[in-house]
Parts: structure tokens; sequence; C-alpha cells
């Protein structure tokens, strides 16, 4: 993944959302995390430009008990379909509905509603069946989809059933869970399937048309609207994965869009919609996609490998902000002090140093004495995620510069980086 010229750190983005997330809907989850939850320290962070939002939000997929019928009543389809027919109701559409029925048309057929079944455990230990629904997409005629991770984490089964009700079992081939980008396949089994071409995301721009299809609360194929609403948001949805450079739209996402396509007016897929952002459980008219040239590189690497070349500095570290840096004593007000090293790790191999005696900070004991790391390759670094977005445009194999304090002085350190191997 090579690295963008807007690649910095979350800090000098200005623009970071960190979600408290919910998995999909489950019957016994049935509320969000307050909106009012940012603290005073963000707030502050607000005031200086640097937005670290504690949202309430889930991922867009739908995770439940044993599956309940959904009883909408039908209302007849008006109006013949014969091809003479269906062409004089396009000859009435605008060129904007030209545009939705023709990207719909082409692209329907390609995208997936998955199906997956995993066993959960009761308070009692008593096996409990769960099936979650998510969206995904075909990407290649021999059967590669894409979707979230999160939509098929822990499955035991997994099922896929395409526009044309045709429904197939199928295999995980690998995912990047840092990135939550998962890669299934199923055996068309002579069958043609189509597969939707992946665009540029690198060349979108705020205002442009999107179109996302999925099948949210289990209702297939759907269809909703919008444009790029903005562009480069970072939005951590846990403690270990992200969406980086995402896109925000205001098309509609809801339960069980997840893994579905974003598209563009050429009809090309953009991203992937994987979250929103909502105080109420549905759509608030933000929501964010994966950009597809990141599903594109972790897609290659799975089918190629089958497994993801994520790169690997190896460090355990922790953020000497605020107070911490203070009672440490240490000589910079941000950074990221260094615990460990992983043994026989790149940092390690380049002489970075962790702690070597313990100190007791607030409710934790903290290994100090090591290195304090202020920047990679000359971009700031104030906490884990800026480093794991600096090393998402990386490969194993590069080299770095890991600017760091030790004992008061400044020094800078050559790395090459290793590849991490817990993807």
């Amino acid at each position: 993944m090579t690295a963008p010229a807007a690649s910095r750190s979350a800090a000098a983005r200005g623009e970071s959302l960190r979600f408290s997330l919910y998995y999909g809907h489950r019957v016994d989850q049935e509320g969000t995390t307050p909106m009012n939850t940012v603290n005073t320290s963000n707030r502050a962070r607000i005031a200086l430009a640097a937005l670290v939002l504690i949202l309430g939000a889930y991922w867009a997929g739908e995770r439940f008990g044993p599956r309940q019928p959904i009883n909408v009543e039908a209302l007849p389809l008006g109006g013949s379909r014969s091809p003479a027919a269906i062409a004089q109701r396009d000859a009435a559409l605008t060129d904007d509905e030209s545009i939705n029925v023709r990207i719909y048309r082409q692209a329907s057929p390609a995208v997936a509603n998955i199906l997956t079944k995993a066993t959960e455990y009761d308070f009692f230990m008593d096996p409990v069946p769960v099936e979650g629904a998510g969206s995904g997409f075909v990407i290649d005629a021999r059967g590669y989809i894409l979707t979230n991770f999160h939509v098929v984490q822990e499955a035991q089964s997994i099922d896929v059933v395409l526009g044309d009700q045709s429904r197939f079992p199928a295999k995980f081939v690998g995912a990047d869970r840092r990135n939550d980008v998962a890669l299934l396949k199923i055996d068309p089994k002579g069958k043609h399937l189509a597969a939707l071409p992946l665009g540029d995301s690198g060349t979108l721009q705020v205002g442009q048309k999107v179109l996302a299809i999925g099948n949210p609360f289990g209702f297939q194929s759907t269809l909703t609207t919008g444009v790029v609403s903005a562009l480069g948001r970072t939005v951590q949805t846990s403690q270990t994965t992200f969406i980086d450079e995402a896109i925000q739209t205001d098309a509609a996402i809801n339960r069980g869009n997840s893994g579905g396509p974003l598209i563009n007016s050429h009809g090309e897929v953009i991203g992937i919609n994987s979250a929103i952002y909502t105080p109420s459980g549905t759509t608030a008219g933000i929501g964010f996609a994966i950009p597809i040239n990141t599903a594109k590189n972790i897609a290659n690497d799975l089918m190629t490998d089958g497994h993801v070349h994520q790169a690997f500095l190896g460090v355990v570290t922790v953020p000497v902000g605020g107070w911490l840096g203070e009672a440490l004593d240490l000589p910079v007000k941000e950074g990221l002090l260094v615990e460990s090293a992983t043994k026989g790790g790149p940092a390690a191999a380049a002489g970075i140093q962790g702690g070597n005696r313990v100190a007791e900070a607030g409710m934790r004991r903290i290994a100090i004495g090591g290195d304090v790391i202020v920047a990679i390759d000359s971009q700031k670094v104030a906490s884990q995620l800026d480093v794991n977005l600096l090393l998402n445009h990386k490969r194993p194999g590069d080299n770095v510069t890991v600017t760091l304090f030790r004992g008061g002085k400044k020094m800078d350190v050559a790395v090459k980086l290793g590849e991490r191997t817990d993807n």
C-alpha cells in the first residue's frame, strides 16, 4: 500500500472519530451509547481542531437470535415487464433517474446477501444458535466476494445469496481484521457470475453522487443514493479496528448494509459500506465506507497468498500526553513510551529499548525507562492509532525512520519493518 501525500498523524489530520460500537442488532442489546459521552479533554481537542468524538454507533451489520419471518404485505407491481414497456418507461426518466436505474440493473445481480450461523453460550453455558446477516459483492467471476470482517467474524457457517436468489455455501479465505475487510469464495459450479468493476477511491471529490446497494434489515437488493459528504475521516471502530481515509456519505445505510458496495455514477465500486453514526439505531445520514483502494490491496494479497501482508514495528507503547508525561518527568508532552520491544522484532533489532523498571501510574503498572517515540518518518505520533495509520500505508520490508528520546537525548533510528503474523 503506497502512502498517499495526505498520510499523516490523526492529530495532524484534524478529524478523528472514535466509535463506541455495537455489532449490529441483537435481541438482548437494544440501546446505543448516549451521544453525550464526549469528555472534557475531548472538548479541549475540539477547540484545538484535533477532533475526537466518542459516539454511540455500530457496525451496519445485523446479528440476532433465531430468525423470525418479516411480515410485509407485497403490493402488485404495475405495468408490463416486456422490453417495449420497459423502454417506454425508461424514456420518461430524468437523467439522474436513468443513472440510478442503469447502475442498479447492472450492479444488483453481483450484490450478495451474506447469512452466517454461529453458537454462543448463555449464563448457564447452554448453546444458543445465533444468526447474522450482512452484505457483500462479487469482485471476480471465479467466485471471490468482498465483505466486512465483522459480518463473518466467528461464523461457523456462511451462505451467500446472490441477486437472482441463487444460494451458495461460502469459504472464508482470509481477512484484514484491522481494516475490517474479509474475502469469501464460493464455487459457482459453472454459473456465470457478474462481478462489479472496482474504481479508484483516490480520485473522489466531495459532492460526487454515490449509490449503496445492500440488504438492510434483511430486505435484499435495496438501493439508496446520496453524495460523498466528506473524505479523509479516520473512524476508530474499536481498540484495534479503524477505517483509514474513510468515505463519509449521506446515502441511507442501516443494519444489514455492512459489506455492501458504495458505487459511483460510472457503476464502479469506490467503497465498502461499514459503519454509521446513529443516536437512535437507524440511519442518521452519516455513513462511513472503507476506500476500495484499501480493499483492493487486501483482496490481492488474500487471493495471491491467502493472507494479508501487514507491516509490523514490534513495540508495546503507552501514550505519554498530559499528566503521565509530567509524572514520569519525560522530555516531551506527547509521544509513545515504549514499554517493551518484541524480542526478535524490527524495533528490537534496530536497538529501540523498552522499559527496565515498573512504576504505578493511576490504576495500572507501567514499564518505564524505555525510549519515547515522537515521530515516524517525520510524522508525529501520539497514540497507537497514529502508528497504525502510518503502518497501514507501508509494506513489510519498507524502511522507516523512528524519531525518539532516550535519556533526554533526541535521536533517529532506522527500522526495517517486518510482517505482522496475527492479522
